[in-house]
């Protein structure tokens, strides 16, 4: 059962579509993973529902939808994220993204045993997969911004407590931590940053420019 769930802001801001492309990809696999977010999100989808119901018609083209289908590819995209295929890793949102589950995953080594796998998103955050073996820790590190971090397989534990399959921790300018995976299965996240994060120790920062991180 998901303990940690992502905060009533982000869920608007998903809900108004003003989130970066990264920030809206970890919305929507958290809410895909955790049913309590999802009603909560539904409420918030509810309320602008309404809102829009009660402002002003506009006067649109004729040829307005056809032209609007035509900048997203042709296809009208889901209206929200659904749960995750019982057969796969990964929640159907993120699983859609790189093209399929666990297998299509490319990583790349960045040492100590730990993997990491960047995704094409926009330029306003970066979002990348993390595979942390169990018993591994990060570095110890700061934040310039927010981070966004979901648990995909096993769990991590850190300064704000333990976070298994499904949780979502929110770390900003104010948080410094340590994560440590642990468990029987080693440890997938989704991280998202809309900012270089804040390594306390020298070699990782050394080594920040050619990891992206």
């Amino acid at each position: 059962m998901v303990q940690h769930h992502i905060p009533d802001k982000f869920l608007m801001a998903y809900s108004a579509g003003v989130l970066s492309e990264a920030f809206s990809l970890a919305v929507a696999s958290h809410v895909s993973l955790d049913d309590e977010s999802r009603a909560r999100l539904e409420t918030f989808d509810a309320v602008g529902g309404a809102v829009l119901d009660t402002a002003p018609a506009a006067t649109v083209s004729d040829d307005c939808l056809s032209a609007t289908l035509a900048l997203i590819g042709g296809k009208m995209p889901d209206a929200r994220p659904a749960a995750p295929r019982p057969d796969g890793l990964f929640p159907t949102p993120l699983r859609d993204y790189i093209g399929g589950d666990l297998e299509a995953v490319k990583w790349r080594g960045v040492g100590m045993g730990v993997k990491q796998a960047i995704l094409n998103t926009s330029d306003e955050a970066s979002a990348r997969l993390l595979y942390i073996p169990s018993g591994t820790a990060v570095p110890d590190h700061g934040h310039n911004g927010i981070e966004l971090t979901l648990v995909l397989q096993g769990a991590y534990r850190d300064e704000g407590g333990e976070f298994h399959r499904g949780d979502i921790e929110v770390a900003d300018e104010s948080d410094e931590h340590t994560p440590i995976a642990f468990g029987p299965q080693d440890c997938i996240c989704l991280a998202v940053t809309d900012a270089k994060l804040r390594f306390t120790s020298l070699l990782p920062r050394l080594a920040q420019p050619f990891l992206r991180i």
